[in-house]
């Protein structure tokens, strides 16, 4: 039997409905009974409904250990998707312990029950950084604890470190690192929010590039890097690199309204999230970006899908017509 973590969110329920699609024997873990309908609707968005009944839902929590041991019986094969996206300041300490002490408990577990393979979901975040002399960034590029990074991009770090500890305890693991993962359904989070933005009308962009992926293609990796020998190896999963400038327009172009035309300068953005956190301060509300987020809308940097090619000989679908499939 196959276990699920985070198979309430987008990258989780896709994989559910592949998996069963393929007649796995498949178990998924929720926390909220209500979250399960973002599910059972995603069933339904493709017309798959019938096979969300074969679903085996257990009521669990990452960092409940005693709700896991229910979870983990008679589980051959672990996807750990589960983790808290939050790039907040406030949220620092339940982002750590969500995403490194929740998956330091999916390791654990693994190991004492023998799992034959864990999948782990990690992110571009928890990649290293570029060195002058290099030009784009791939598996082996060094972290450096020196520079800055998101409270977000240090819990997904640590928790592959968490990863790399059970591979010396004996078991196999990979994990994938995706970029901006887009996909249907979950419109009120992630990527899905930014595109209701673009299509409610949000005037700006900024000239900033990283990694994009369709949710669709990192399922399908992630069960064929299960399938196969590769284990104690990470992967870099994008399609493409694209400016947000461009990637803006495709979904304006597909949503057939006006694309962003006001650049935000970077000496703009400075101030904004500076305006963004005295407003959280004064009125106790979430931050909507900070200072890492702001400077990161500028950063060009370029990440390298070459491994996963030529492990997989993979051909990834592209962002600008899955975009339109999307808004279809």
């Amino acid at each position: 039997m196959v276990l699920v973590t985070g198979g309430t969110g987008l990258v989780g329920a896709h994989l559910l409905l592949h998996l069963i699609e393929n007649e796995e024997n498949v178990r998924a873990i929720y926390r909220n009974a209500a979250n399960i309908k973002k599910t059972k609707d995603l069933f339904l968005l493709y017309k798959k409904e019938s096979l969300f009944e074969k679903i085996n839902w257990v009521q669990a929590d990452i960092i409940d250990i005693p709700s896991l041991e229910i979870a983990f019986e008679n589980i051959d094969y672990v996807y750990h998707c589960a983790a808290l996206i939050s790039f907040d300041p406030n949220d620092e300490a339940i982002i750590r312990k969500i995403n490194i002490e929740g998956t330091a408990n999916i390791v654990n577990f693994c190991i004492d029950k023998s799992i034959k393979k864990l999948c782990f979901v990690s992110s571009i975040a928890a990649l290293g950084d570029l060195k002058e002399h290099e030009k784009s960034i791939t598996e082996e590029t060094e972290w450096n604890p020196e520079k800055a990074h998101s409270d977000y991009a240090i819990s997904k770090y640590g928790a592959e470190m968490e990863i790399w500890r059970g591979k010396q305890e004996g078991i196999n693991a990979v994990i994938v690192n995706p970029g901006v993962i887009i996909g249907p359904g979950f419109m009120e989070q992630g990527s899905g929010r930014l595109i209701k933005k673009i299509q409610n009308g949000m005037p700006f962009y900024t000239k900033g590039n990283t990694g994009f992926i369709a949710v669709t293609d990192v399922v399908k990796i992630m069960v064929d890097l299960v399938k196969r020998d590769a284990k104690n190896e990470r992967f870099v999963l994008i399609a493409e690199n694209i400016s947000f400038r461009d990637f803006f327009n495709t979904i304006a172009a597909a949503s057939k309204i006006k694309a962003p035309l006001i650049y935000l300068s970077p000496f703009i953005m400075e101030i904004l999230w500076r305006i963004d956190w005295v407003f959280s301060t004064i009125f106790r509300t979430k931050r909507n970006i900070d200072s890492l987020t702001a400077r990161a809308s500028f950063c060009d940097t370029i990440y390298s899908n070459e491994k996963i090619k030529n492990t997989l000989g993979f051909e990834f679908k592209s962002i600008n017509q899955y975009v339109n499939e999307i808004i279809d």
